[in-house]
């Protein structure tokens, strides 16, 4: 039971940090175009061109951080398994490559994204294997 929690609140976590550092931070910092509608994949597909190079940035900073965070919190909540972390992790991974597949993207956004994504996940493993570790021991 207490993995099923780690796996659920760990997704969570992960899906708040990309909103947070996405939409909040990135679209305030870095505003779309008028009329712009983030939520239209139609809209998205014909005028990325259009969207701020920042907020393009903080997509890829968003994809990295939910990741980290949500393989952490699901580590720190299990304290005896990794595999809650493994599945937060694979869903994220899942989610960001699914991103960069359903939009076109210039080369730069496509390769940095899908890196940092995987640099995420073993970030997220190192301190999932951290914290677990750190359990068993006492």
């Amino acid at each position: 039971m207490r993995n099923i929690l780690a796996t659920i609140i760990g997704f969570i976590a992960a899906s708040v940090t990309v909103y947070i550092f996405e939409s909040l931070i990135g679209q305030s910092l870095f505003p779309l175009p008028e009329g712009a509608n983030a939520m239209d994949l139609e809209w998205l597909s014909s005028n990325m061109d259009k969207i701020p190079m920042g907020a393009k940035i903080f997509v890829v900073i968003a994809h990295f951080l939910g990741i980290v965070t949500g393989m952490f919190v699901a580590a720190l909540i299990s304290k005896k398994s990794r595999i809650p972390s493994y599945i937060v992790g694979a869903l994220m991974l899942a989610a960001t490559f699914f991103n960069i597949v359903m939009l076109p993207k210039e080369l730069w956004f496509t390769l940095s994204d899908g890196l940092f994504a995987i640099i995420g996940f073993f970030i997220g493993h190192f301190l999932a294997t951290s914290q677990t570790n750190k359990s068993d021991v006492s």
